[in-house]
Parts: structure tokens; C-alpha cells; sequence
């Protein structure tokens, strides 16, 4: 069963659903289901995630900002308008180098 807050047919600007927080990385779900779903996550600059896996496939698609992306040991510098495609269970962690947003697709295997 598909769980949202949003309505099919309505049109939304990406970037506007969520917004940076100072004390900790925002996130908000656009939709999810047993298969897997779409979230938003927001950072202010210097905020981060620690190293930890993710039980799905992921696209991180950033949409502003700038994010350092650590998988298997290699840093990749993110910039709006990019993507990397990530397989379940793979150790990574975030740095955001300004404030940022990224937009997470999340399939399950």
C-alpha cells in the first residue's frame, strides 16, 4: 500500500518540500511502499550522517548544494544536478559542504 501526504496529479517544486534544519538533517518522506520509496533529506552545511547501510538500492540525486558522498572508501563530491547510484547494504556516509538538499530513491532488492 502506497503511503503519501500528497495527492496524484498535483505539481510540486522538489527543493520547496523541505528545508534545512540548525540542530539536526531534516528528512521527509514523498512516498513509500514495501518496495521501497522517495525521501528528502536536508543539511546545513557541516551537518552529517555517519557511516551506515541502507537495506535498499538508492539513487542520491542532489538538488542544491554541495554533498561529499563516502561509499567503499571513496569520496565523491555531489553537485545539483548529479546522481549516484548506491546497492543495498553498502557502508557510506554524508557531509554536506554548504547547505544542501538530496532527494533519495530507494528500491528494494
Amino acid at each position: 500500500m502506497l503511503n503519501t501526504d500528497y495527492k496524484f496529479g498535483e505539481v510540486h517544486r522538489l527543493a520547496d518540500q523541505i528545508n534545512e534544519g540548525n540542530d539536526k538533517v531534516q528528512f521527509r518522506h514523498i512516498f513509500n511502499n514495501d518496495n521501497g520509496g522517495v525521501v528528502l533529506v536536508a543539511f546545513k552545511a557541516g551537518q552529517y550522517l555517519d557511516t551506515h547501510t541502507a537495506p535498499a538500492e538508492v539513487m542520491v540525486n542532489v538538488l542544491e548544494g554541495e554533498i561529499e558522498f563516502t561509499m567503499l572508501d571513496k569520496v565523491h563530491i555531489i553537485k545539483p544536478g548529479e546522481f549516484l547510484l548506491m546497492g543495498a547494504g553498502v557502508p557510506h556516509s554524508v557531509v554536506a559542504k554548504a547547505d544542501s538538499k538530496m532527494m533519495l530513491v530507494k528500491v528494494k532488492p
